[in-house]
């Protein structure tokens, strides 16, 4: 299993070889003996290097996460301070700052012996960091992972009380027309996507075209504030914006776009009783009360 853990990490029998200090023909045997055990290769040998099989791109991250588990226990164990690991939990960061670090503080006040880090990145879909769960902003999606709706997203166009004004005797398609459409991008997607895919919904006749763009929904939406422009935004993430009036929304026209919030969770790390807590936990809450600042 390190042998195959390095040469996958490294992608090179005489790299991974290298970091055990072991000789690559040793390297080559350990593998072929993992690949007889299971019958099925676990990577592909071409011109162009090596590549991982389905068999080894399922095995792989498996192995890297239980080699590191098994060397966090022993050396614990070693220098007598053994101790759960932390949990890495990767948040977007809209979602975080908006509405989760209450719910992190809450858990941390029920189970103050299970420690958490927290990682968050702007990626629509799992993060590319290694975590042991991850809430994502995604549409449904089938794979390998345990997947857990927490809620989907509604939005709607939201903007200062002063862009709000100018909406009087408008219909909200000429108040789009007339103002400024912020645009939230989504990783690998148009950056009109979600704008988009409302005014279809609607059946606005809209230009999506036009307009500033931010890497993250807290980012416009912040800016929707001081300024001049609406953003379409997620109105139970921005409650709190919404009840104190720093956000208006001007015509009631809530639109679900098949986007949500759902934890990720590896199968095999559903042994783990921390996970399962921790997993249990928030699942629970998203589902007894509204995952918005207001309610928080």
């Amino acid at each position: 299993m390190r042998a195959f853990d390095a040469v996958g990490r490294h992608m090179s029998f005489t790299a991974g070889a290298q970091a055990l200090t072991v000789t690559q023909s040793a390297m080559s045997r350990h593998i072929g003996t993992l690949e007889d055990l299971i019958g099925k290769p676990l990577f592909e040998r071409g011109p162009s290097g090596l590549k991982l099989t389905a068999a080894g791109k399922t095995l792989l991250p498996v192995v890297n996460k239980s080699l590191d588990r098994m060397e966090f226990a022993l050396n614990g164990i070693r220098d007598e301070q053994i101790e759960t690991r932390p949990l890495r939990v990767h948040i977007p960061p809209s979602l975080l700052y908006q509405n989760a670090i209450t719910l992190l503080r809450d858990f941390h006040a029920e189970h103050p012996d299970i420690r958490i880090d927290v990682l968050t990145s702007n990626v629509t879909g799992e993060p590319r960091t290694d975590v042991d769960m991850a809430i994502v902003f995604d549409r449904p999606r089938v794979d390998d992972k345990v997947a857990d709706l927490l809620r989907l997203v509604r939005v709607a166009p939201l903007c200062s009380p002063a862009t709000a004004a100018t909406a009087a005797d408008k219909s909200l398609e000429h108040f789009l027309r007339d103002g400024e459409l912020l645009h939230v991008k989504l990783e690998g997607e148009p950056r009109c996507l979600l704008w988009s895919a409302y005014a279809d919904q609607q059946r606005l006749d809209i230009d999506t075209a036009g307009g500033m763009a931010f890497d993250t929904a807290i980012s416009a939406a912040r800016y929707a504030m001081v300024a001049t422009g609406v953003v379409l935004a997620d109105i139970d993430m921005f409650a709190q914006e919404i009840a104190a009036g720093r956000l208006v929304m001007p015509y009631d026209r809530v639109s679900a776009d098949g986007f949500g919030y759902y934890l990720k969770t590896n199968v095999e790390d559903l042994a783990d009783p921390a996970i399962v807590l921790f997993r249990d936990w928030i699942i629970r809450h998203f589902r007894d009360r509204p995952l918005d600042a207001s309610s928080l």
